[in-house]
């Protein structure tokens, strides 16, 4: 596919899909603007190295999520939200998309259909068919297919598995996922296998791991090994090493650093995922890695208490970032060498400011383009200690921290999108703006006033307001 694709040669994108903000853009003058953004952000701590970008930017992504409606006059459709609403824009294909996932995708539609499957309807409670969600392994060809209901019961449920594997002869396995909730989220919490073993693997870094419906795995293989080949290339293991690995997910990181050091130490807060990451290292072989389930932040404490010292740290912590306690007790462990990793710049520059008061110093970073024709970028920075002898204090205002200045970190539009989204709920500029001043954020002047001095405002209801708390959060503003 020619690499400057107009935008107008995407009939999604104009009829509202905003999932490739750049497609209108060359994709030279893509890395180059995230380039700026990634330097404008993180330069003022140490250099940042030239962008790592893709050879073929298309058709990158192995995971693919489709949701289902009623079409007055297709009947069941499946497709793309429309941006910043629950509307469902009916398409099977995409520029970014795996061919082989929305081929799997086409075929659970039509089976669907062929078994008068419906939509579900949350608010409602009635139909059936909520997601379709297809995760594809780059290396290994593996398919699973992870149909998402509202009910807990999928009426016939062998004759639709047989169709969907007559129309994808390539599928290795197919689940059902259950997901009554009114929420945002796409998978809930139970699975029922209706053919093969319920997961499929991958390759990446020479390392076969484990994919199940629920797991993390990053949606551009490609690119996810080179980022990991280039945070571990910054670590400079010498096979000597203690390598502590936070937020570790399911251990792809440690795990792949593993042959390079003398032990790995992983630690992550959901269970399910550090069930896979000790499974992940079983698979491989791997002796000299485990895995804790705790609190990152309250891990770090313990070894500190147990004067256990990390030479290295591996940190990939979510958007949101990492947490001043966390960082804190990086501060005590002392490690010589950190390596983050990050899906925000933004929140990144946060904590390397944070981490500047602990006696750290940002050697490189380097940007990655994990989503080519999106707005977002990965970033890997090396961070070392300072030597004791001849550390200096530095005294950082509130500015500097970038807390006053918070409100630039997502605009109201996306705030109002994230809670739609999670919450189910609209809420105005208003609210955004009250909830805002409640947390110390500061607005610009007279944002949220009313037109005259005797107007009564409307005042945030608590469900909304907590709705926008977890907005704000999650976007590193508070």
């Amino acid at each position: 596919m020619n690499q400057d694709l107009h935008k107008s040669s995407c009939p999604l994108l104009r009829k509202g899909c905003g999932g490739c903000q750049l497609l209108a853009m060359p994709y030279p003058e893509q890395l180059a603007r995230k380039q700026s953004f990634a330097r404008r952000l993180l330069e003022k701590w140490g250099p940042v190295q030239p962008i790592v970008g893709m050879e073929d930017p298309w058709r990158y992504r192995c995971k693919v999520t489709a949701s289902f409606t009623t079409d007055p006059r297709q009947g069941l459709v499946c497709g793309l939200y429309v941006q910043g609403s629950r509307r469902v824009l009916p398409a099977t294909t995409c520029p970014l998309q795996d061919r082989r996932a929305e081929q799997a995708i086409q075929a659970v539609l039509q089976a669907a259909r062929e078994c008068r499957y419906t939509a579900f309807d949350p608010a409602r409670r009635t139909g059936l068919l909520r997601h379709v969600q297809v995760r594809q392994g780059l290396f290994t060809g593996q398919q699973m297919v992870t149909v998402v209901t509202g009910p807990d019961i999928l009426p016939g449920s062998r004759r639709f598995a047989a169709r969907v594997r007559e129309l994808c002869p390539g599928l290795t396995t197919l689940v059902q996922n259950v997901n009554p909730r009114p929420t945002g989220m796409v998978l809930g919490e139970k699975c029922r296998i209706l053919f093969g073993a319920g997961y499929i693997e991958d390759t990446l870094c020479g390392l076969r791991f484990r994919i199940s419906p629920v797991s993390f795995y990053q949606v551009n293989p490609r690119q996810t090994q080179r980022l990991y080949e280039l945070a571990i290339r910054e670590a400079n293991l010498t096979g000597k090493e203690t390598v502590l690995d936070a937020y570790c997910g399911t251990g792809t990181i440690g795990l792949a650093a593993a042959g390079q050091a003398r032990q790995v130490l992983g630690v992550e807060l959901n269970a399910a995922a550090v069930r896979d990451a000790q499974a992940n290292a079983r698979r491989n072989h791997i002796q000299n890695a485990r895995f804790v389930c705790a609190d990152a932040g309250a891990y770090l404490n313990r070894l500190a208490g147990e004067h256990i010292a990390p030479d290295t740290v591996f940190l990939d912590p979510p958007r949101s970032g990492s947490t001043p306690e966390f960082l804190a007790a990086l501060g005590r462990l002392a490690p010589p060498r950190v390596v983050y990793i990050s899906c925000d710049p933004a929140t990144q520059a946060r904590d390397i400011a944070l981490l500047a008061r602990e006696g750290y110093r940002m050697i490189r970073a380097i940007p990655v383009d994990m989503f080519p024709h999106t707005e977002h970028v990965e970033t890997v920075c090396l961070l070392s200690k300072l030597n004791a002898k001849q550390h200096i204090e530095i005294n950082l205002d509130m500015d500097e921290l970038d807390l006053t200045d918070a409100e630039k970190k997502a605009t109201y539009q996306e705030i109002k999108d994230y809670v739609l989204e999670h919450s189910g709920l609209k809420v105005s500029s208003l609210y955004i703006a009250q909830v805002k001043q409640k947390c110390g954020i500061i607005e610009r002047e007279n944002y949220n006033k009313p037109k005259s001095e005797d107007a009564k405002q409307p005042q945030c209801p608590p469900d909304k307001e907590k709705a926008i708390k977890e907005a704000l959060t999650h976007f590193g503003m508070i």
